[in-house]
């Protein structure tokens, strides 16, 4: 692996996981001879959030996820983060396929694969709601693959372990689009971290911890322990991209940024039924979401899911929500306590306050025995063997906190990137659907923290070669998104 041990940086990267490890690919891409280095205090890259058993390996593109498509008072249903969020995530894949193209980034097998993505409800009302956003989303280009039935025989061809011996009166619909994706953000991150480690004037650095964020002339004089052997030192760098998934919060607290000031956390914890068994495996080929239970939160969507790790094929179904005040899977129960400061305290209170169906929610989650579990599970797939099924413990999740003019404070589901005025220290704060709209949000953060090379002729001409679709134009354009989607599924040798 590539060392470089120079205390004066261009670009200090925090977290070994799909943030980072995108934003330092992408930074290298646009100028190979940044002084580039990232740290991450666990042993490997993708131990925590992108870990592909910590996450739901959804390629979120908006063509399952109800949640995304609202509907208001009126009756009329919103689908413009369904579509925002389908070209972030074509905007991803065309990252990966130009670095496929150039031909020093692996194979796409390892890490995405084709997976048909399904919305599925029952009863009549959902049924009407269901058909309605399907006839709204077909008009659209990104979703004019849109099916959807209520014919039963239809919906075993799609869907054979959930219809099997289902009641003739049921009243249920589906909506499918079979380019859908599985992906394996932890292979993802592992072939980026990989691609960088074999750069020059880029370094690597795990088990190595970020005690201390100063800022000064240069930038940042940045304080690193080695966790192995307990040395500390010293790095000034121009820029420090905080990428460390829930560990990001008090990594900008640290940072004393106004910016940052008045943000809080609010930690998740999250469990799946998993099933490994080959003979049930293979009836279910999909990823299909449902509705939220009544008063649920949009974190509460249940899927049952065809994952593809490391070559095999299981099935996940949840997730099933706990409260835990670790802000990492492997972190400390200090966390939430500690990051609570005179700035973030009232936001807090008022999310407390305003807050009490989800905190009752996170309660009952917990206190869920396993046969209320696969009682949930049942909604889905009627006939299972409970014995086909154990649990499985999920990522943390860190939703943000954050000031609001009229409560307080608001709970923030999604992703948020903050940065400091000059540019030269950004954080990503957030979860779902983050690591499908990674490129995006990197794209977002090269406008905002590097406004002069983004506007130079030669960044420009590089990101133009690199994404020859632009993010509106993916939106607005469907002869172009049809064009770009073919040569991205092409590379990525998805059908």
């Amino acid at each position: 692996m590539a060392q470089d041990n120079q205390a004066h940086l261009d670009v200090l990267l925090v977290g070994a996981g799909i943030m980072s490890s995108t934003l330092a690919v992408m930074l290298k891409e646009l100028d190979p001879s940044l002084r580039l280095e990232l740290v991450e205090q666990m042993e490997d890259g993708a131990m925590e959030s992108s870990n592909p058993w910590n996450n739901a390996g959804t390629g979120h593109a908006g063509l399952c996820e109800l949640n995304y498509t609202p509907e208001a008072e009126d009756g009329s249903i919103d689908i413009k983060k369904a579509i925002n969020i389908n070209a972030m995530f074509e905007e991803s894949k065309q990252f990966w396929a130009h670095l496929l193209e150039t031909g020093t980034f692996g194979d796409p097998d390892t890490f995405i694969h084709s997976v048909p993505h399904l919305s599925f409800v029952q009863g009549e009302d959902n049924v009407a709601f269901l058909k309605k956003r399907a006839d709204i989303m077909q008009q659209h280009h990104a979703f004019k693959d849109m099916q959807f039935t209520t014919d039963k025989s239809v919906m075993a061809e799609w869907l054979p372990l959930m219809m099997a011996e289902r009641k003739d009166d049921e009243s249920m619909a589906a909506t499918h689009i079979a380019n859908g994706t599985d992906v394996n953000f932890g292979a993802l991150t592992r072939q980026l971290l990989s691609y960088l480690s074999k750069q020059d004037n880029c370094s690597l650095h795990y088990k190595s911890k970020v005690v201390g964020l100063k800022r000064v002339a240069a930038g940042w004089q940045v304080s690193i322990k080695n966790l192995a052997t307990g040395q500390r030192r010293e790095v000034t760098s121009r820029f420090v991209f905080l990428g460390a998934g829930g560990a990001a919060l008090p990594l900008l607290q640290m940072s004393g940024i106004p910016e940052g000031k008045g943000y809080g956390g609010f930690p998740v914890s999250g469990q799946w039924l998993r099933c490994d068994k080959p003979e049930v495996v293979e009836q279910h080929q999909a990823k299909v979401y449902s509705l939220a239970a009544v008063g649920s939160p949009p974190m509460s969507v249940p899927h049952l899911d065809t994952r593809v790790i490391d070559g095999k094929k299981s099935l996940l179904f949840g997730p099933y929500a706990g409260f835990t005040t670790k802000f990492l899977k492997r972190g400390s129960f200090l966390d939430l306590p500690l990051s609570v400061r005179f700035g973030n305290i009232l936001p807090m209170l008022a999310v407390g306050r305003d807050n009490m169906d989800l905190t009752r929610y996170l309660i009952s989650e917990v206190m869920q025995s396993m046969e209320q579990r696969l009682d949930s599970l049942r909604r889905f797939y009627p006939q299972l063997d409970p014995a086909d099924w154990k649990l499985e413990i999920a990522g943390q999740r860190v939703q943000i906190i954050k000031k609001d003019a009229k409560k307080g404070g608001i709970l923030q589901f999604g992703t948020e990137l903050v940065s400091s005025a000059d540019g030269s220290l950004a954080a990503l704060l957030g979860a779902s659907p983050g690591a499908s709209v990674t490129v995006s949000i990197m794209l977002d953060l090269l406008k905002r923290c590097f406004p002069e090379q983004s506007a130079s002729a030669a960044w420009t001409e590089k990101l133009t070669a690199i994404f020859p679709a632009p993010l509106k134009d993916l939106e607005t354009n469907a002869e172009l998104y049809a064009q770009t989607q073919e040569r991205s599924d092409r590379l990525l040798k998805l059908r």
